[in-house]
């Protein structure tokens, strides 16, 4: 079929039991749409498997269903595996070799830069956040938005368009996000456990990230590093890294802000931020990762000090390549 939403469906609706998968370090919109699609497609009487294989950050705890996910992958798959927010299997922590054969893979992904790994691929990018374009899929199959479905996606709808800041946030974003306040959703709790509650590990994980900030190409690029031993002495999980790069691109002057974390020997993670110009997803596919212009990321296997000279010489060759 040309249209991947309605040969997403038919797949779907022939699916007595489903699972679902997000990506490792979850986001509001990784896990609000799961836990909305989910939702769903068990109002359509379908069984449903959720899983991430990270611990669910605390500020997400409070979305309904959220009890669901499992961090094991199901004894007996499920025909239909649905991956949300995922640019590739990787993304998941599992592997071509783990499915079962006769596995019918549906990819469902606002990334640009995603690999098609699906047998049925509806990949949006003009889409705000997965959230959108599940909102989009409930209303087709039928399955009402209900408050706790209307609550998740709101949840990854606000998180992954900055609370409707980013360049991502459309006329289209906005109608969606009405037609879910009209479920009276509580706005006021959503964004205080989404934004406002931060825990003490947070905060002084912040306090080592600004102390750590420095800035290259006349104050173009920001950089922050946060090793391993900064997250155990401030008793902060990865999860706690996420918004810190925030205070980075905000600086006046900055375009492209960079966050190095180190999470184990080998096994690093970076954030790309972007405000007018750089294509962050540019920079991140040359690092093997990928992600939105102005928001990217990639993993890589190299030392804590080999990756920060990397990423920086990526990120200048980029902008000496821009003629900035």
């Amino acid at each position: 079929m040309s249209n991947p939403l309605s040969e997403m469906i038919i797949r779907l609706r022939k699916a007595s039991q489903v699972a679902l998968f997000s990506h490792v370090s979850p986001d509001g919109d990784c896990i609000g749409s799961i836990l909305a699609l989910g939702l769903g497609l068990e109002k359509l009487n379908k069984q449903v498997y959720y899983f991430n294989s990270d611990p669910i950050p605390a500020n997400l705890a409070f979305l309904p269903g959220v009890g669901k996910i499992r961090n094991v992958l199901p004894v007996n798959w499920p025909e239909a595996l649905i991956f949300v927010d995922c640019t590739d299997i990787d993304r998941v922590h599992i592997s071509n070799e783990d499915l079962p054969a006769n596995s019918i893979l549906l990819n469902l992904d606002h990334h640009i830069s995603n690999c098609n790994f699906g047998h049925v691929n509806w990949i949006d990018s003009q889409a705000s956040a997965c959230g959108e374009m599940v909102f989009y899929l409930l209303k087709e199959m039928g399955a009402g938005i209900d408050k706790d479905i209307a609550t998740n996606l709101y949840a990854a709808i606000v998180t992954d368009s900055g609370s409707f800041q980013y360049s991502n946030t459309t006329s289209k974003t906005h109608r969606i996000a009405a037609e879910l306040i009209e479920q009276e959703i509580n706005l006021v709790n959503i964004h205080s456990h989404l934004f406002d509650q931060k825990p003490l590990a947070y905060i002084k994980l912040l306090q080592r990230a600004l102390a750590r900030l420095q800035f290259f190409s006349d104050g173009k690029i920001a950089l922050i590093t946060l090793s391993k031993q900064d997250f155990l002495e401030c008793g902060a999980g990865d999860e706690l890294s996420e918004g810190i790069i925030n205070h980075a691109r905000s600086i006046e002057g900055v375009e492209v802000a960079i966050l190095i974390r180190e999470l184990d020997i080998l096994d690093i993670k970076v954030v790309f931020r972007s405000n007018l110009w750089f294509n962050c997803d540019e920079v991140a596919v040359k690092l093997h990762g990928g992600g939105h212009k102005k928001a990217a990321g990639c993993s890589l296997k190299l030392s804590f000090a080999e990756a920060q000279r990397l990423v920086l010489k990526t990120v200048q060759e980029v902008l000496v390549e821009r003629g900035n």
